[in-house]
């Protein structure tokens, strides 16, 4: 996908959806604005019953903004965990006190939310859990790493 260069108009339904699963993660994602070339990256989410889009994290850089259209979920943050439900809008700032993690803990219904994103030539979602980080650069990921592996600065020089 290309910068957006002028005004968009986009039925998600239309796009054809990305679809993660790995244990109790899984996720549909409608990407409608990407983040390369972007000052924000917009995209249209569903999570499955009890199921979880992504881990825990934190981004370094960026601000994540959720907003709730279908379906009730659980948002995990350094404040507890918290009911979230249409109507809704989650704002997570960069940093430690930006952690969060939405799970859909219902039997039967699916989470839809606009997962509204801004963008920095750089970041680093950090994955507190799992001591994992990952770094994006113009858009590109490396990752993820481990935080036990650091080195000293001239290690190898």
């Amino acid at each position: 996908m290309a910068p957006v260069e002028r005004t968009l108009i986009v039925n998600p339904a239309s796009i054809q959806p990305d679809h993660v699963c790995h244990g109790g993660y899984e996720y549909r994602k409608r990407l409608i604005v990407p983040r390369a070339g972007n000052q924000c990256t917009v995209a249209m989410m569903e999570i499955p019953p009890g199921k979880s889009a992504y881990p825990s994290h934190y981004h370094a850089a960026v601000t994540e903004v959720f907003s709730i259209i279908d379906g009730t979920g659980v948002l995990a943050t350094p404040d507890g965990e918290r009911t979230v439900a249409p109507g809704d809008v989650i704002v997570c700032p960069p940093g430690v006190a930006g952690t969060h993690k939405l799970t859909n803990p219902s039997a039967t219904q699916v989470l839809r939310y606009l997962d509204f994103d801004t963008t920095s030539p750089v970041d680093a979602p950090f994955y507190p859990d799992s001591g994992k980080f990952s770094v994006i650069i113009d858009g590109e990921i490396t990752g993820p790493f481990r935080l036990s592996s650091e080195v000293d600065y001239y290690d190898g020089e």
